[in-house]
């Protein structure tokens, strides 16, 4: 079983709780706290026109356990009253520049001591104009970022600031104490679909929270793992996949939840009594996705055939997880149930520029389709690939770019923020 995060960058995710909020009314922005203290996850308020800048720059930061507020403009800003006194704020410089000149003159006058990230599509000339002014005003600012930015720009910012606590890259602990002191938790990766750009589901990770080391990543407690660990944690990310689904199902939210499992671990779980056990009484549950890879399917394909037939029949559809290296021996897919074709990050990586990877990423999203498959992009990082993978027809994609794994808490806040509803997506088990 494989709990490893498909995203780059994800050694500096944090444990948090909150996440992000609409901004509330109010008569003003607190001042920064001169003990440098803080209380609960680190606050940072996003400023800009464009949501999908907003909601892009939130997403890296909820993955690395930071709250947000976003804002679409430097008067609501000015006027907004902060649950506390954020971290940093991201301020957008538009065309018309008088306005975040505002926010720095209003904010310096309420002695706000924290970071100004300015960034712009604006020439650098602007930029610095506008850098002083808020320097001349006594206010903290950082060296502007010109759009468009990548997202590891981000949490290098976060680093450097120390906002979000580094995970323990290099930490070990064993999976046995931490199932049996219920150290064990999931964190959230966001599933996109490319064209419409919203948010259609999701991928849970296992994670460690050790009380001394902090949150320990797969790599430190998988490799040493006993058969019987690795078993005990299947059933368990599955129940917590289930009971994601059918907590989010009650709140009218649709949204199919992916986990990995490898296919030894998922021929001895109990599957059909641990989805009666959480969906007796759940009739709009989208049902459950478990990623089984692609070499673990070639060498059992009469058993995987067998499973996804099988678990169809309860709305547990198998996806295909890091498919391409052997597509060739799945040539009669098509006659196989299964619900999605995750295509393998070594192909997505440059595709939109790459002159090998391109028509392979092309060729294995057509043969999905084809075969009556959707087509998911793993690892996507930068935007040239995002915009590669639309116009190569993929429907949906997970990546740093795209948001890195998250805490529950996170997860369902940017849930609550973004208005997710309920209805039915073409990637659900229902649809296999």
């Amino acid at each position: 079983m494989s709990h490893t995060a498909d995203t780059a960058g994800e050694a500096n995710a944090a444990p948090a709780a909150g996440g992000s909020k609409a901004a509330p009314p109010g008569t003003g922005l607190a001042a920064q706290s001169q003990s440098g203290a803080r209380t609960g996850a680190p606050l940072c308020i996003i400023v800009d026109e464009e949501s999908s800048v907003r909601q892009f720059i939130s997403l890296i930061l909820h993955g690395l356990g930071i709250d947000t507020i976003e804002l679409a403009d430097g008067a609501t800003l000015r006027s907004v009253r902060a649950p506390r006194p954020p971290d940093l704020i991201f301020h957008d410089v538009s065309l018309d520049s008088i306005d975040v000149i505002e926010s720095l003159l209003r904010l310096s006058k309420r002695g706000y001591g924290g970071p100004i990230q300015l960034m712009s599509r604006r020439g650098a000339a602007v930029l610095e104009h506008v850098r002083k002014v808020g320097v001349e005003n006594k206010l903290n600012m950082l060296p502007p970022l010109k759009k468009p930015f990548p997202g590891d720009a981000i949490t290098k910012l976060m680093q450097e600031q120390k906002l979000g606590l580094s995970v323990a890259a290099a930490a070990n602990a064993s999976l046995d104490d931490a199932i049996a002191k219920n150290w064990v938790e999931f964190w959230y990766q966001p599933v996109i679909d490319l064209r419409r750009k919203r948010l259609v589901g999701a991928e849970i990770y296992a994670r460690i929270r050790h009380p001394d080391a902090g949150v320990i990543l797969p790599a430190g407690f998988m490799q040493a793992a006993s058969d019987a660990s690795l078993q005990r944690l299947s059933e368990i990310a599955v129940t917590a996949a289930l009971k994601a689904g059918a907590t989010y199902a009650k709140l009218g939210i649709n949204l199919p939840i992916s986990v990995n499992v490898a296919i030894e671990s998922l021929e001895r779980l109990p599957i059909e009594k641990m989805v009666l056990d959480q969906h007796s009484s759940t009739t709009n549950w989208p049902g459950l996705i478990i990623d089984v890879a692609e070499e673990q399917i070639i060498n059992n394909l009469g058993l995987a055939t067998d499973l996804a037939k099988k678990l169809a029949r309860i709305k547990v559809g198998i996806a295909i997880d890091n498919f391409g290296k052997g597509f060739s021996s799945l040539a009669k897919l098509s006659d196989m149930p299964f619900a999605q074709i995750k295509v393998d990050r070594s192909f997505i990586v440059n595709c939109g520029t790459d002159t090998v990877n391109a028509p392979l990423c092309k060729t294995i999203i057509g043969l999905a389709h084809n075969f009556g498959k959707a087509a998911v992009a793993m690892g996507i990082e930068h935007a040239t690939d995002a915009s590669a993978l639309v116009a190569m027809g993929c429907d949906y994609g997970q990546g740093f770019l795209l948001g890195q794994p998250m805490p529950e808490a996170h997860f369902s806040a940017l849930l609550r923020q973004r208005g997710i509803k309920g209805g039915k997506h073409k990637d659900s088990a229902a649809a296999a």
